[in-house]
């Protein structure tokens, strides 16, 4: 019995010893180390919980709490908008969501190490959290266990992102780039104790993620305030931004599904009303002037104050942080989006029309007459002839032609500047005929075994090649702000964007037939005009 009790004790005390803590002065953190060499701390808040007085409010300071606290579990995700009606809040989410994890290699903080650190923000379309407890351990083993990774959530939908006039007087505008901010300013402060340099941040997003990189790169005008020195954007998104104003019809529709719309204050009706009752009525509307519902209703609000302006606007503007960046997109990014039964130029149209409502009908005959065929044959089993037409446009709409306007804007200004398309083909997907979606490169950045969704089967086994490729100008990047100076070594060098005549260049990434290409005259020619209308566009 005493031999048993004595390898308990021993047991326990190596798993103790194996546990680093981290006092952060708020509070003190116990994360594990894994047998692959990498520490990790998950379910660190950040910010205090934003419930009862601090729903609709900016973040907090997290509360001092006492003993050490155990950080190995993620925290819950935010409460994404509901798909209809009485849906309950997600048992996997939570109104308290301000939380982030940190990956580091192990012992890195005791050595004294002050190692680039890569913050990822997840994207979701600002409705949800959709890349969420991605694990961080693939990226350093790609470094050489030489970075820091930084993943976090921030409030989404209402929760995030409700505005209107009564919500500029009585409460605070985009809560969920703010969650960001806070989270910037956490690595800012306390990144040194997990061995990261808070002097060499990249910040990192994908779709809305991605979106989330430009916006906080012209966050206040682009007032530089040294939160990070680098950005890659993955499928950056440009959607429909309202001012106040225009975004009041959500909040009404919102008093009026809650019943709040009865009270003499709606805001403090809507702050303090039960989560799982805002919860009920949490869905997307039409936005005003549209034929149906948007994919998504909530984004971020032109404040004059964070958010300045339209983000194309502002990047015209040249105001924005002058940092090495990349930016880049998917073959197909459309195909996920568009339904796949679209069957007329009439259905194709409408799909527009509920994203972009202000579009004009001379517009829209104009992107019919790039895109959509009047005699459309089907391509491929169990969808619309349009589907793939419709996602065409709306891919390079949203996503491919905002992506190349960042480039070339950050080229202009003399700054680094590179840009990808992501081709990588999975035979599943092909045959389905989504081609290369939006996003999927993130299967290869993190690893497949490192992500939370389901990857692509062939990421193990036919593409499995281009994994150490993706995180090779990945990592390189994180570390020296340049995806060439540590590339894996099979891998060609990644041109910059360029200028002038010898602008449009970017990095064509396939397995095993990865190169530079430049931008073919034809696409070129419709961003030039999409990008033309895109304020018109609200984007």
């Amino acid at each position: 019995m005493w031999f048993l009790l004595v390898c308990f004790w021993l047991q326990a005390s190596l798993v103790l010893a194996d546990s680093p803590v981290v006092d952060l002065g708020y509070a003190k953190y116990q994360g594990r180390s894994t047998s692959m060499g990498i520490s990790q701390w998950l379910g660190i808040r950040y910010a205090a919980a934003p419930v009862g007085d601090l729903r609709f409010e900016a973040p907090q300071d997290p509360a001092v709490v006492s003993g050490v606290q155990q950080a190995t579990q993620h925290g819950k995700l935010c409460i994404p908008v509901a798909s209809s009606l009485n849906t309950a809040v997600p048992s996997n989410t939570a109104e308290d969501c301000l939380f982030l994890d940190v990956y580091a290699p192990k012992g890195a903080a005791a050595a004294g190490d002050k190692l680039p650190v890569y913050f990822f923000i997840q994207g979701g379309g600002f409705a949800a959290l959709t890349n969420p407890n991605y694990n961080g351990s693939g990226l350093i083993q790609a470094s050489s266990n030489n970075i820091v990774v930084v993943t976090f959530n921030y409030r989404v939908g209402p929760f995030g992102f409700l505005a209107s006039n009564q919500m500029v007087k009585g409460a605070s505008l985009n809560n969920g780039l703010k969650d960001q901010l806070k989270a910037l300013e956490w690595v800012q402060k306390h990144i040194s104790k997990f061995g990261g340099d808070p002097d060499h941040v990249v910040i990192g997003g994908d779709s809305a993620g991605g979106a989330s990189v430009t916006l906080l790169l012209s966050a206040y005008g682009g007032r530089d305030d040294g939160l990070f020195v680098g950005a890659a954007a993955e499928s950056q998104s440009f959607g429909t931004m309202l001012n106040v104003t225009e975004s009041q019809f959500s909040y009404n529709r919102l008093a009026t599904r809650s019943g709040c719309n009865k009270s003499n204050d709606t805001l403090s009706c809507l702050r303090y009303l039960n989560v799982n009752a805002l919860q009920s009525v949490n869905i997307v509307t039409p936005l005003p002037g549209a034929p149906g519902n948007p994919l998504y209703l909530y984004s971020p609000t032109i404040d004059g104050d964070l958010v300045q302006d339209h983000t194309i606007t502002l990047f015209e503007e040249g105001k924005f942080i002058k940092v090495p960046v990349i930016f880049g997109d998917d073959t197909n990014e459309g195909t996920i989006f568009v339904p796949t039964n679209t069957s007329s130029v009439q259905q194709a149209d409408n799909f527009i029309k509920d994203q972009f409502p202000s579009i004009s009908t001379d517009q829209i005959n104009k992107i019919n007459d790039m895109y959509l065929q009047k005699d459309q044959t089907r391509n491929f089993p169990n969808s619309g002839p349009y589907w793939r037409p419709a996602s065409n446009a709306y891919g390079e709409l949203r996503y491919i032609c905002p992506g190349m306007l960042m480039s070339s804007v950050y080229a202009k200004a003399g700054l680094p500047s590179w840009n990808y398309h992501y081709a990588v083909l999975d035979p599943t997907q092909v045959t389905k005929g989504f081609g290369t979606p939006h996003t999927v490169e993130v299967n290869a950045i993190w690893g497949p075994e490192y992500v939370s969704t389901s990857p692509p089967a062939s990421y193990y086994t036919s593409n499995a090649g281009i994994v150490p490729v993706m995180q090779g100008y990945w990592t390189s990047f994180v570390r020296t702000l340049n995806p060439n100076t540590l590339r894996d070594s099979s891998s060609p060098e990644w041109n910059t964007w360029g200028s002038g005549d010898d602008a449009y260049n970017r990095i064509f990434i396939r397995t095993n037939q990865t190169k530079m290409e430049t931008v073919p005259s034809s696409q070129r020619s419709r961003c030039e005009y999409l990008i033309s209308i895109g304020v018109e566009l609200r984007q």
